[in-house]
C-alpha cells in the first residue's frame, strides 16, 4: 500500500474524524472509503454519459430510418 500526505481544511478533517470515529474505523479507512465510492460515483457518472449518447445517436438513427419508410409508403409510384 502506498503512502499519500494530503492537505484539507481543518473543519473537514475534523468531521471525517468525529465521523469516523461514530463508525470505528480509522480516519484513514474512512478516508479510503470515500475515496472508493467517489471512484464509483465518477466511474457510474461516465457510463450513464456514454449510455445516453448512444441512446440519443439510436434515437437519430431511428427517426431517419422512420423517415425513410414514411416516405416510401406515401410514394405512389
Amino acid at each position: 500500500m502506498t503512502t499519500i500526505s494530503l492537505k484539507i481544511p481543518d473543519d473537514l478533517l475534523e468531521t471525517s474524524g468525529a465521523i469516523a470515529r461514530r463508525l470505528h474505523l480509522s480516519r484513514a479507512e474512512y478516508i479510503r472509503r470515500a475515496v472508493v465510492r467517489m471512484n464509483g460515483d465518477m466511474t457510474a457518472q461516465a457510463r450513464a454519459r456514454r449510455l445516453r449518447q448512444a441512446s440519443n445517436n439510436v434515437r437519430r438513427e431511428s427517426m431517419r430510418v422512420n423517415a425513410e419508410f414514411d416516405a416510401v409508403e406515401r410514394d405512389v409510384e
